[in-house]
């Protein structure tokens, strides 16, 4: 899509920012900026209200690392949740996917990232801190490895299962429900429900 078909510098650049979001391409970011076009004033601003107050004050969770509004996120502070399992994800999306399941009854703790050295990410990188004092004060009985079935999930997992192994807690992995090469954003509720229910011993995952 040439610049000289604008008839609008504004629309021009409205399209130009849109078109920088994952997946949105310049006609879909036209259809977007049209459709937002046609919305009356109060709900334009509302949008464009939502995205700079999402930017300004969003926090991370103190204790688990999500996305959060406060300081602790409303799952940590959820007292009727048991703070004894730990599911281990690489970002809120994967949290998103496991609370949709309506199976799972832990607390999470987000990586941030998984281990790739080809995106410039290795074991220094993953957010670990408050899980390692949380494991060192003996609260935690077992925690989940809920990564991507993928090279770059397993080579976390791994590191993981090392680092932890000697504390002396349980150690378990989803089943293998969840396609080789998925993330979990992709499986389906019923699916990821059963591989969380169904979770083994990390250490039995090493002969399958």
């Amino acid at each position: 899509m040439s610049d000289h078909i604008f008839s609008s510098k504004l629309l021009e650049n409205a399209v130009n920012e849109f078109s920088k979001l994952p997946g949105i391409g310049k006609k879909t970011a036209l259809r977007l900026v049209l459709f937002l076009l046609k919305q009356n004033k109060d709900e334009v601003q509302s949008f464009g209200d939502s995205i700079t107050k999402l930017h300004d004050g969003i926090k991370y969770c103190r204790s688990c690392n999500n996305i959060s509004d406060t300081d602790i996120c409303r799952i940590c502070a959820n007292h009727s949740r048991d703070h004894s399992i730990i599911c281990i994800v690489e970002n809120i999306r994967d949290v998103i996917s496991i609370e949709n399941t309506q199976q799972y009854n832990g607390i999470y703790h987000v990586l941030g990232c998984i281990i790739s050295p080809i995106d410039g990410f290795g074991p220094g990188d993953l957010e670990l801190k408050t899980l390692e004092t949380k494991i060192s004060n003996k609260e935690v009985k077992e925690i989940i490895l809920a990564l991507p079935t993928t090279m770059e999930g397993d080579t976390t997992n791994f590191y993981l299962y090392r680092k932890f192994n000697d504390s002396g807690i349980k150690i378990s992995t989803l089943a293998r429900g969840v396609s080789i090469g998925d993330d979990l954003e992709y499986a389906d509720e019923i699916t990821l429900g059963r591989s969380i229910v169904n979770r083994t011993l990390f250490e039995s995952s090493f002969s399958q």
